[in-house]
């Protein structure tokens, strides 16, 4: 059974960073690949970043490009997503994902988190 336990979540004023982490466990790391998505109250889940864990690759949405970064530590098998120069509508709810493809599709990915809420105060 696979699991992802996203954390680090909170409140951050614009400008600042957040760490978010997503614990992994139960699947097969040499096959897959961890996304970032996330979600604002009224809007569609949209994709944030991905990256493959046996090359640590990495893309990124336009909108985080430059700002934040995808990352993993193997030996614990947590991923990242650090994020830095937050603005108010980087405030969601973020959910860590696992797959098999390399995609920015939302419905491609076959395991999900819990989701943690990042706010950002302007």
């Amino acid at each position: 059974q696979v699991n992802l336990v996203e954390s680090g979540g909170g409140l951050v004023q614009a400008g600042g960073s957040l760490n978010i982490s997503c614990t992994t466990s139960g699947w097969l790391y040499t096959r897959y690949v961890v996304g970032w998505f996330r979600q604002a109250p009224g809007k569609e889940r949209e994709f944030v970043a991905v990256l493959k864990w046996t090359n640590g690759n990495t893309n990124y949405s336009d909108s985080v490009k430059g700002r934040f970064t995808i990352s993993r530590d193997k030996d614990n098998y947590t991923a990242y997503l650090q994020m830095n120069s937050l603005k108010p509508e980087d405030k969601a709810v973020y959910y860590c994902a696992g797959g098999t493809t390399w995609t920015t599709r939302s419905s491609q990915y076959d395991w999900w988190g819990q989701g943690t809420q990042v706010t950002v105060s302007s």
